[in-house]
Order: C-alpha cells, then sequence, then structure tokens
C-alpha cells in the first residue's frame, strides 16, 4: 500500500511584515549559521538532479540555492538564458524516499535513498527530484527542511529584513554588491512605486543621509535598507500616533492604554495589554525602560496577528466541540480524488493530502471494480485515471490526523460488486485497525448523534447498510441508495456522470453484510420528505442533496429544513453539470443549517475562499458549531425572514478603507502598474448579501491611499462572512485579481486593523496588507 510521509513542520505561514529599524548587518543577521552549515553549501555550490515527472519524463536538471539563502534556481543545461526559480518560502515539506504517486513508479529504476519530493503550498504541484547519491540526496533534504524551518521560525523584524534583501540580490544584476540609479529605479518598478518615486534621482542621490560619500553613484546594501525605509513610511500610521501621542515620539502606557480602549474597543483589559504590547513589539530597549512605545513599535504591533482584523482568541480551539454532529458546519470534499475536472482529470492520493491538510472532515471515495479483484477509484463512466482504493486508505490513514484531531467521515460511493465489497471492507479493517468506529460508543442505539469530542481520532464509515442498528435485514437493500441516487429519483436537472446505469434504472443493489457492518454513524438513505423525517427518521441516517435538490427544498420550506438539520446530517453535493469542477455558493447551503457542504477543493476561486474563510477558525479544526438558533429541534428560524427570529439583533458595519501596502503585480508587461480598488463583499442570508467598492487608484500598488468609508446593514451576524478582494482596475476589459481575505463576521476584531491578503490559491502573499478602521454599532 502506498503511505506518502511528510516530515513534520510547523504549518504557520510566513507572516505578516512591518517596515521597522532594520540592522546594517542584514547579510550577517540572516545568513548566521546557515552558509556554514555543510548542507546549504552543497546547495550553493549546485547539483545536477533528475526532474521526474512521469514514468517516461526523467530529464536532468542544474539546481543551486541562490546567495540569499531562499531562493532556488534551476535550469536545463541546453536551455541558453532560460531558468527557473522558487523561494523557499513557497514550500511546506520535504519527503524522503518513494514518498509520490510518480516516484513510486520508478521505485524499480532508482532507489528510495537517491528520492525526495519538495511539496509546495496551496494547490501548486510537487516536485518530484532523484539525486546522482544518497549523499547528494540527503543534502538537499536536510538542507531544505534546515531553511524551510528558518522561514517558519522568523520573528516579524527578520522577515522584513529578508525580503529586502532578496528585493537587492535582484535588482543587483551585475552582482557588484551595489545598486546604481537604473538598478534601483528598475527594482522601484517592480515595486510598484509610480513615477514620482522611480524619477526621484534627486532622493537617491542627495538625501543627507543617503550622501554618495565615495561618488561612486551607487548604493550599498545599508543604503538600500535605508532609502527603502524612506519611501515606505506610513503616514496614516503616523497620523493615528500622533493622535494619542502629547510629544509626538513615543506612546506613554497610558497613552497607548488610552489608544487600545478608545479605537481597538479593549475595554478593561486595555492596561494589562498595553503593558504586554509593548514588552513584545517595542524594538527599543530604552523606550522599554521607560514604559513607552515608539512608532516603529507601534506599527509592528498594528501589522502582527495581534493587530491584524481576525480575533487572536478565535484562531485557537474555542468551541464547544461536545454536541452531536449535527450541530456543525463540516468541512466537506466532494469527488476528493480529482485534481482536475470530472470527465478527464487525474486521480491522485495527493487530492486527498491535500483536502486534509487544508482541514477537511468529510472525503469521498468513488468505488469501481479493479482487476484481480481489487477495487479502484475513479469517476466512473469518464475518462479520469484510476488510483487502488488500499492506496486511498493507507493515505487517509497517514493524513486523516495530520490538521485536526476530530472525526473523518469517509464517503463511499459503491458501485462495486459484493465480492469486491468485501476486499473493501477487509482493507478498512486491516488498514484502518482501531482508528475506523465500527460499534456504538456506549452500546446503545443513540437518539442522538456522538459529539466530535467523543469520536477525536475515529474515522466513520458513511454508506448504505443492511437494516438499521437496531435490526438486521437481508442482503439485498431496497431502500437505501448511495449519495447521487438523489439525482436519479428527485432532480429533474440532467443525470449527473456520477449516476450509474444500474442505479438509473432502479433496480435493487447488492451489498455485502461485511461492509454494512462497518456503517454506524452515517447510514446513507433515500430522502422522503421533511414529514417523514421528523415522524420515521434516525439520527444516524443521512441524506444527499444536488445543490438543486437543496435549494428547491430551501424556498419551499426553509423552516422545516433548518429543523431537519438539527437532528440528523445531510450531504450536499454539486450538479453534475460541473463538469469543470466548479462551485456553488455553499453560504445557501449553510444558511439552511446543512453540515457537509461538499466541494471541489482542487478549484479556486469565491466559493472556496468562503469555504476557508468559515473553518478558519476554530483552530482549523473543519468543525465550525452552528448558532443556537439552528441547534434547536423547535427553531422556528428562516433564511428569508430573520427578522422574525427570536433575539433578532441587526448590526452596522462600517468599514473606513485607509490604505495598501505592496501589492502584487498581476500584470507581468515591462511598464506596468496596478491601479487598485478595494471591493467588500458580505455573505450570509439572503437580506445580508450585499457588496460595495472604493474608487480605484492610478499607478500605485505600493501604497495607495483611499481613506474610503463603506457601510453595511447585517441582519444575522452568526451566518455572515465578510469577504475584501483587491482588483486591479481595467475599463475596457475585467478587472485583473490581486489578493483577498475572507472571514466570519463574528472573528473581525473592531478598530485600527491590517489585513493580510491571500492569493488566488488560498495561500499567504506577504507584505501584501490593507489597512482598515472597522465600527461594529447596534442598528438603531
Amino acid at each position: 500500500a502506498v503511505i506518502l510521509r511528510e516530515k513534520e513542520t510547523s504549518q504557520e505561514k510566513p507572516g505578516p511584515l512591518t517596515i521597522q529599524h532594520t540592522s546594517l548587518c542584514l547579510v550577517c543577521d540572516l545568513c548566521a549559521g546557515i552558509q556554514d552549515d555543510p548542507y546549504i553549501q552543497v546547495m550553493m555550490a549546485g547539483s545536477t538532479l533528475r526532474k521526474v515527472k512521469s514514468r517516461s519524463w526523467k530529464k536532468n536538471r542544474y539546481f543551486r540555492l541562490l546567495e540569499d539563502g531562499l531562493t532556488i534556481w534551476y535550469k536545463s543545461r541546453w536551455a541558453g538564458r532560460g531558468h527557473s526559480t522558487f523561494s523557499v518560502t513557497d514550500l511546506e515539506a520535504v519527503r524522503e524516499g518513494h514518498q509520490s504517486e510518480v516516484l513510486l513508479s520508478i521505485a524499480e529504476e532508482f532507489p528510495a535513498e537517491l528520492c525526495f519530493t519538495l511539496v509546495f503550498h496551496g494547490r501548486q504541484g510537487n516536485l518530484d527530484l532523484v539525486a546522482e547519491s544518497p549523499d547528494e540526496a540527503q543534502a538537499w533534504i536536510q538542507g531544505v527542511r534546515k531553511l524551510i524551518h528558518k522561514t517558519q521560525t522568523m520573528d516579524e523584524k527578520e522577515r522584513l529584513d529578508q525580503w529586502v534583501l532578496d528585493w537587492f540580490h535582484k535588482a543587483d544584476k551585475n552582482k557588484d554588491g551595489k545598486m546604481n540609479f537604473k538598478e534601483v529605479k528598475n527594482s522601484l518598478k517592480r515595486l510598484k512605486i509610480n513615477s514620482k518615486y522611480t524619477t526621484s534621482k534627486r532622493l537617491f542621490l542627495f538625501s543627507p543621509q543617503m550622501a554618495d560619500k565615495s561618488e561612486s553613484g551607487s548604493l550599498e546594501i545599508e543604503q538600500f535598507v535605508f532609502f527603502y525605509k524612506m519611501l515606505t513610511q506610513r503616514d496614516e500610521v503616523w497620523k493615528v500616533f500622533q493622535d494619542y501621542s502629547e510629544d509626538g515620539e513615543k506612546l506613554m502606557l497610558e497613552e497607548l492604554e488610552s489608544f487600545l480602549s478608545v479605537e481597538q474597543h479593549e475595554g478593561e483589559q486595555s492596561t494589562q495589554h498595553a503593558q504586554e504590547l509593548i514588552e513584545c513589539y517595542e524594538p527599543s530597549e530604552t523606550a522599554k525602560k521607560q514604559g513607552a512605545m515608539s512608532l516603529d513599535g507601534f506599527q509592528m504591533y498594528l501589522c502582527s496577528q495581534e493587530g491584524s482584523i481576525f480575533k487572536p482568541e478565535h484562531q485557537d480551539l474555542y468551541q464547544d466541540m461536545s454536541q452531536p454532529l449535527s450541530h456543525y458546519f463540516i468541512s466537506s470534499s466532494h469527488n476528493t480524488y480529482l485534481l482536475e475536472d470530472q470527465l478527464r482529470g487525474q486521480s491522485s492520493l495527493e487530492a486527498y493530502i491535500q483536502a486534509l491538510k487544508r482541514g477537511c472532515r468529510c472525503v469521498e471515495v468513488d468505488c469501481w471494480d479493479g482487476y484481480d479483484e481489487d477495487p479502484v477509484v475513479y469517476h466512473g463512466h469518464t475518462l479520469t485515471s484510476k488510483i487502488l482504493f488500499k492506496d486511498v486508505i493507507s493515505t487517509l490513514k497517514e493524513y486523516a490526523f495530520r490538521a485536526s484531531e476530530f472525526p473523518v467521515i469517509l464517503s463511499i460511493e459503491n458501485h462495486c460488486s459484493v465480492e469486491q465489497q468485501k476486499v473493501m471492507a477487509q482493507y478498512l479493517r486491516q488498514i484502518l485497525g482501531d482508528m475506523l468506529q465500527t460499534t456504538l460508543l456506549d452500546g446503545q442505539v443513540p437518539q442522538q448523534l456522538p459529539s466530535p469530542q467523543e469520536l477525536k481520532g475515529k474515522i466513520l464509515l458513511k454508506a448504505k447498510k443492511i437494516g438499521g442498528l437496531e435490526e438486521y435485514l437481508d442482503e439485498t437493500c431496497t431502500d437505501e441508495v448511495s449519495d447521487e441516487e438523489e439525482m436519479a429519483n428527485c432532480d429533474a436537472e440532467m443525470a449527473s456522470t456520477e449516476d450509474s446505469p444500474e442505479k438509473v434504472d432502479g433496480s435493487k443493489s447488492k451489498m455485502s453484510r461485511e461492509l454494512s457492518d462497518l456503517v454506524v454513524y452515517c447510514k446513507s438513505v433515500h430522502f422522503g420528505g421533511f414529514e417523514h423525517a421528523r415522524s420515521h427518521a434516525k439520527c444516524y441516517e443521512i441524506s444527499s442533496f444536488s445543490e438543486s435538490k437543496a435549494k428547491k427544498l430551501a424556498k419551499e420550506a426553509g423552516t422545516d429544513f433548518v429543523q431537519y438539520n438539527t437532528r440528523q446530517l445531510s450531504r450536499t453535493y454539486p450538479s453534475g453539470l460541473r463538469t469543470d469542477s466548479s462551485n456553488y455558493n455553499p453560504q445557501d447551503m449553510w444558511s439552511m443549517g446543512c453540515q457537509i457542504v461538499a466541494l471541489n477543493f482542487q478549484t479556486a476561486g469565491l466559493e472556496m475562499d468562503l469555504n476557508d474563510g468559515l473553518f478558519r477558525q476554530n483552530g482549523c479544526c473543519g468543525y465550525v458549531i452552528k448558532p443556537d438558533f439552528m441547534r434547536d429541534g423547535n427553531t422556528q428560524f428562516s433564511p428569508d425572514k430573520p427578522e422574525e427570529r427570536e433575539g433578532y439583533k441587526p448590526l452596522r458595519l462600517s468599514i473606513q478603507v485607509i490604505s495598501g501596502q505592496q501589492l502584487p503585480k498581476v500584470n507581468q508587461k515591462e511598464g506596468s502598474i496596478v491601479d487598485p480598488l478595494v471591493r467588500v463583499e458580505i455573505h450570509g442570508v439572503p437580506q445580508d448579501q450585499a457588496k460595495d467598492e472604493t474608487s480605484h487608484i492610478n499607478n500605485n500598488g505600493f501604497n495607495p491611499v483611499w481613506n474610503e468609508t463603506l457601510d453595511f446593514t447585517i441582519h444575522t451576524p452568526e451566518l455572515a462572512l465578510v469577504r475584501f478582494v483587491v482588483e486591479d482596475y481595467d475599463k475596457a476589459s475585467r478587472n485583473d485579481f490581486i489578493g483577498q481575505y475572507t472571514l466570519p463576521f463574528t472573528c473581525i476584531q473592531p478598530g485600527y486593523r491590517h489585513i493580510h491578503l491571500l492569493s488566488k490559491d488560498g495561500t499567504a502573499i506577504p507584505p501584501s496588507s490593507l489597512f482598515v478602521n472597522i465600527s461594529i454599532s447596534e442598528l438603531t
């Protein structure tokens, strides 16, 4: 069986940057203890490694670590000047040996001690490499791991220093350790700084602090750092600082307390917190002794995680995890095995690994008869590739609880013969062992589902079952169906490619007792209507709904749907027409209380931004407790009429979009500079759906200033998500995406906050951020 293992490393992404005092010993500080390492020396000297994409595609490439200690450069020896680079900050882990499907396929040709895999953050594919000797392989494996660890453990100042150093090395084209005016000018263009800065030769050469004493017409690293600081002074932060600083130079403890109490809405805890902030973020020891905070320290705090828009106390596990499973939203994946589209896409174990590492707690497996009585997983009746069922289960065992200790639901779409179902059951028992929950927790038929807390470290099988937990029936089941049979029985839309002919013609399906007995708390059943569910349904029965069926039920009987979801789990999935693996809006389903809202995790965009945003809280554990009015079995809540619920208290959200910092360049054309605008979107119940945007700023992605306020009314704050989107304005065509950040309304910190932007893929893009001032008040 295939088991893909990664070196355990911190999952913390590189954090935000702040402009503060930069050491003149920049290079020495950052490279200390690294360049003397023998593994790093091998990487810097360079190695010829075999890049492997498949059994037939294996080509030599020359790899080396550049002087900045972060950039890995590689090229073909026959490619002339052409080359590629990537940063160590893009890497998540290194796998050693045959720990990828590609390297396993060539295991007989290349021994494990020569092979390793570089795993990237987000959805970027892995890089499989083969060294010429075991020693060389170890040098790269251990060296890259050390560099990953270093980047993950940098403090805010070190990250800024490294970022500035990177830019210096990129701009120093002739590698003489200096930058002439032309190199500085070109660098500023790449930094998205507009022409008024790029033509500032006077600032470059004749600033008193920047005097070119050697009259060489160039800047060394220390001068470039100071020059960079001059360009990145934040007037908008300085103005806030001045409002509370009596002498304009520092914030005394009482002044910082006042700022925290008045602007950051911290109340009584502001006194203690002010002391903690000075100790943590103030770079000057002199200021610390005075119990004061300088402008550098103030900006460092505002740019930190404590100064971010997301409440720090909601980042860790903070919710009650002892309630029934039906009381939680559960991060869920559709056709998890696919990396691409639904018709021709590749099936891969990597897709399961990526989903589980994102906190996904419900994965799907479509099982079909394979050769030699070995079941396979793929999208039936399509050209998608096949992987072995046993390899999927082995991967699940290895990765199920890396990101979260709470239960994983394994949703089985079963198309196998009885004989191969027995093989599936055998693999599940043998590979998962005690991880698989096969018995009732207390030996009693439950009246409500067990909690995530009770099921920690357990895998639940969701599939058809012969009879119920109360009794056993014969082996022919006539009323229990698999997930997408709802399409055949209930939907008017075109039949999904997930429906086999056997399902559509309504014939009885055979089920093996061995597989059936493994299903305990998630028995897949046909949905017979809300009235039937109220009088006959069991808490362990779960039905699946296509997106169109779910929306139809929501429109016809919204309150009934919410009530149903207080007692039982329901799963929704994308329309069979979404062959491109696009997604539906999950917010529509969450507003009904649906727990398992399955999305195509491989497809980036608005829908996955919302999913990532909702599950960013509570320790990213994949479970988020539903609001209390969606856990009460007698609830009268209707998403279409939020004002009729008990305890209705609408809120006003006011967002002053102040400025942006170092927004990434999206158009790589020479001389192109972004024209950024900010759009704020509210996603929630129908009355809360809204969006508004700022004007665009011409030719400034480096430090645009808007100072525009956007106002919203939130009727159901408990279900609302807020999405910040930055785009490059284009009057002639569609705006280009720059970055976004999405979070639950209930996780917003009011006051002056930074929003650290994410790429379309959901990965951090430091130091890009927005600076905002947020006010939340009751609607009067």
